[in-house]
């Protein structure tokens, strides 16, 4: 057992340590990464921890450095001993770890569904005693492993579970997780450390030598004596682990060859299994007497596993033996392996052993990452493939390998990686499905990196290399363009989205009946060349089509969030309401954590129209956590839209100016149009009419397929006839009245005639606003009623007729004032009084003591969802739900779950009332 009198000089590294055990026994959630250089320390420190959990339950795993990528294998030997608790996990979950572990079959998971059955599955464990996760040389974890348990590092809050990594490297995986950097040994603690093993021996001089070039390295400090005098510096093998190596590969080259072989055995054997090794030992005549020499010289351990004293001494190993020796051990460990309980480590082994091109081992490889990839291993898959490619001697099969690995390793996340294989695949003969496939893939890879103006290019150049040969691919490429077309905006380098459009309605047509994806694409085209009046029938048609019941789950992931923007662009709220909800419960169903966001932020603008504020935080707060946990970034669109509907000026200003250097710098041309819509919007309700004029000109500037431009129009409308300057809303009510007529929806018409309100006179105004509120009124749409309220009422005050206009600016100020929208509730409150009225104050919406997310947690308790079912929902343990709940308890002043629907504030979503 380590004790802390053996570890020299680590007080510090062992209090931090014993802290997150202390943290961990009270009941709270920890995650550190222990990093330093090879031979540091971190195992030992680690198994000063792990000698210090006896009264917790403890699991281990520790990477190994191997070029083969075994899908969830670490995670796998990690959560072993817990599988007795996978059936208390919500079905999605269950199914997604029972996938993932080959426990089950069924559709490979989203990794991050996979990760958040994890963190429940933890959760379940640590009820009843705290769990430690103790994950060694995670550097060399599997792919697939370590972005779920980072994954759960990040998710941890209020479960007494603690997850400790210690890693040479800071991995993307683990960047922004606490940190404790191991150093190397202070001199007087080195000089102690070195005189355990040498005694007396060394000249002064040559001490003061050895500590000096090891910089306090345990290891190096132990191994490197043995080289003395002179410590010689190996060749090829630089710094201080390289010379560690080196020291270890001359005690090696001591050893009994039939020694030196079984080491290799088991080097290339990279997960330990003591009966497979012996097995390909047998095979290449290696007997058991092969192990004491190694045991006895502290290498090698052999118990239940193949165990080497430090991950240096199998580098040394398998680096110093010859090729011809390597292939010999892996063909063992082939032969060894049985090809039905494990044929993919069969296939890695067998591809190791061959010295050239072998069909039979790529395609061997190539079922491998089939199998792999039903699992959800999509980099184990990649590198099966790319294998594969490797020993291919036919051109264009190998092309069409490397191919496959590029597209593996891009939805594996890994894009640099993805476009180096590309290279591979494109040198092989030309062959044009192929390129059209490459030039798909660094479009696919440039959106999914920055939605940006670099993908629609790209993925323009994609679509018209397909037209001639699959026309089915070419309209699917063609929207994919069009949509990054529509994200790059005014920004886009080339393949802008008029260009796109063009060519897209001069594409052969869909074989067979229209789709959702092709209406989407037709109407898309028609809207951006011939506006409108073209544009929206088809548009609306999509729509509709997205409404039924005939689109498949890929569809849905794929396709839903344009569907939503379609709706939108078509003035139809209820569709959009339908969607996005529908498109969130897909996505949260299909753990799509990387589709979430935008679908929170659309889900976001649903509510936020219907001024339920609370429920629209709630999304944000969603889409916020959920970019927090998988590392991806998006501008903060549905944060900055709420602070305007809410009237937080300064809060707004901050976010303007955060948002806008997001954007410039990705190339994310509608951003612009978002910002500056919401500009326009917040300084109309603060009566800053000429700043909102600059601005609604602006974002009104974009496309008719970018919905920010549309609705810019209505502000530019109120802004330019309250600026004095009428005559510059004329073209915007225009363009607004061509698509109100074109959409025939009561939010459509109900915005026009507001705006054309506003350039009217007499009784044809005041008509147009009763038209608008009596529209308005007939939807969900209680901000855009409630403005209707406020001009109306601000133009009945102006011409004297104070008793009607007292009636509109107070219900005006009553919807205001009731939802949270501060800003306007300010504006109408001042003209209710100009007319000789009284505004009430009234308590806003949502408690300002719960924050977004507590009061969405609150909301799904009071409706009489578990805590289970809530994590699941919000991607949280159970035991944070309790948590938060614990603090909205005690923030309501109520004490039981019953109490939860009278303390929170009415909904709003059906009230008609106003």
């Amino acid at each position: 057992m380590t004790t802390a009198k053996s570890l020299l000089g680590r007080q510090r590294e062992r209090a931090v340590l014993g802290q997150l055990l202390s943290d961990v026994r009270s009941g709270r959630s920890r995650a550190l990464v222990l990093r330093g250089e090879p031979g540091i320390g971190k195992t030992a420190l680690l198994e000063d921890l792990c000698a210090r959990a006896d009264d917790v339950v403890l699991a281990r795993v520790a990477g190994v450095e191997s070029e083969m990528e075994l899908a969830f294998a670490a995670l796998q030997q990690l959560c072993a001993p817990m599988l007795g608790k996978l059936a208390r996990l919500p079905d999605p979950q269950r199914d997604a770890l029972g996938v993932a572990f080959g426990l089950n079959t069924g559709a490979a998971a989203d990794r991050f569904l996979v990760g958040l059955a994890v963190l429940s599955l933890l959760s379940e464990v640590a009820e009843r005693r705290p769990l430690l996760c103790v994950i060694d040389d995670a550097q060399w974890l599997d792919r697939a492993s370590a972005q779920a348990l980072a994954f759960v590092a990040r998710r941890l809050l209020a479960d007494p579970v603690a997850l400790v990594f210690a890693t040479r490297e800071p991995g993307e995986e683990y960047r922004g997780l606490p940190e404790l950097l191991v150093g190397g040994l202070g001199d007087g603690d080195a000089r102690e450390l070195l005189s355990s093993v040498v005694g007396g021996l060394l000249d002064e001089r040559v001490r003061d030598r050895i500590v000096a070039e090891t910089r306090g390295n345990p290891l190096a400090l132990l191994e490197l004596p043995q080289g003395v005098p002179s410590v010689p510096r190996a060749p090829g093998a630089p710094g201080l682990s390289g010379r560690i190596e080196e020291s270890f590969r001359r005690r090696l080259e001591v050893l009994p060859a039939a020694t030196q072989r079984l080491m290799l055995v088991a080097a290339a054997e990279p997960v330990g299994d003591l009966g497979l090794a012996w097995r390909a030992a047998e095979r290449l005549g290696i007997g058991a007497e092969a192990v004491a020499p190694a045991a006895d010289a502290g290498l090698l351990t052999i118990d239940q596993r193949v165990t080497f004293r430090h991950p240096l001494v199998r580098s040394a190993v398998y680096r110093a033996a010859s090729p011809a020796d390597r292939r010999a051990a892996h063909h063992a460990l082939a032969d060894a392996t049985d090809p039905q309980a494990d044929p993919d480590r069969r296939a890695w082994h067998r591809a190791q052993a061959t010295l050239g091109p072998d069909e039979e081992v790529a395609a061997e490889l190539e079922r491998s990452a089939g199998r792999a990839e039903a699992r959800g291993g999509r980099a184990a898959a990649a590198a099966f493939l790319e294998r594969a490619a490797a020993l291919t001697l036919d051109p264009a099969r190998r092309a069409e390998r490397a191919l496959a690995a590029a597209q593996a390793t891009y939805q594996a996340g890994a894009f640099e990686a993805a476009l180096g294989l590309l290279g591979t695949a494109e040198a092989g003969p030309p062959d044009p499905f192929r390129r059209a496939q490459a030039d798909l893939l660094r479009g696919q890879v440039a959106f999914a990196s920055s939605r940006g103006s670099d993908a629609p290019p790209l993925l323009f150049q994609a679509a018209r290399e397909f037209e001639p040969l699959d026309p089915r691919l070419a309209r699917e490429t063609y929207l994919d363009a069009l949509a990054a077309a529509t994200f790059a905006g005014r920004l886009a380098l080339g393949g802008g989205m008029r260009e796109v459009a063009e060519a897209a309605l001069a594409a052969p047509p869909p074989p067979g009946p229209a789709r959702g994806p092709d209406l989407l694409l037709e109407g898309l085209a028609l809207l951006i060349c011939q506006g409108y009046s073209a544009g929206a029938p088809v548009l609306r048609r999509a729509v509709s089509a997205f409404r039924g019941t005939d689109v498949s789950r890929e569809e849905g992931l794929r396709w839903l969030w344009l569907a939503c923007h379609a709706a939108v662009l078509v003035w139809d709220y209820a569709s959009g309401d339908v969607l996005s909800g529908r498109q969130v419960t897909l996505a949260r169903d299909a753990g799509a954590l990387i589709a979430l966001p935008i679908a929170f932020y659309m889900r976001a603008g649903v509510h936020l129209f219907a001024g339920e504020f609370a429920e629209a935080a709630a999304m944000v707060a969603q889409a916020e956590s959920v970019t927090e946990a998988t590392g991806s970034s998006i501008a903060p669109y549905g944060a900055l839209a709420l602070a305007v509907f809410r009237g937080q000026e300064a809060q707004a200003a901050q976010l303007i100016q955060t948002a806008t250097d997001d954007v410039g710098r990705r190339g994310e041309g509608e951003g612009l149009s978002v910002i500056q819509w919401a500009a326009a919007v917040l300084y109309n309700s603060l009566g800053r009419y000429e700043e909102a004029l600059a601005a609604a000109q602006q974002a009104s500037e974009d496309s008719p397929a970018v919905r920010f431009a549309n609705w810019a129009l209505v502000e530019l409308v109120e802004a330019a006839v309250r600026s004095g300057v009428p005559e510059r809303a004329a073209g915007a009510l225009q363009r607004l009245s061509v698509a109100a007529r074109a959409c025939g929806t009561d939010w459509a018409l109900g915005a026009e005639a507001r705006s054309r309100a506003l350039v009217s006179d007499g009784g044809a105004a005041e008509n147009l606003y009763r038209e608008a509120i009596d529209r308005f009124s007939r939807t969900r749409l209680r901000v855009d009623l409630a403005r209707a309220r406020l001009l109306y009422g601000e133009w009945l005050r102006r011409q004297q007729r104070r008793h009607d206009a007292r009636d509109q600016l107070g219900t005006a100020y009553e919807i205001f004032e009731s939802i949270g929208a501060a800003a306007f509730a300010d504006r109408a409150r001042i003209e209710l009084r100009a007319a000789g009225g009284h505004a009430r104050q009234h308590a806003v919406e949502t408690p300002d003591t719960l924050t977004a997310q507590e009061a969405l947690i609150a909301r799904l308790a009071g409706d009489g969802a578990s805590n289970p079912q809530i994590a699941a929902q919000l991607f949280l343990s159970p035991a944070t739900v309790a948590y938060h709940l614990r603090k909205v308890f005690t923030k309501l002043g109520i004490s039981s779950r019953s109490q939860l629907a009278p303390a929170l504030p009415a909904r709003h979503g059906a009230d008609h009332r106003w």
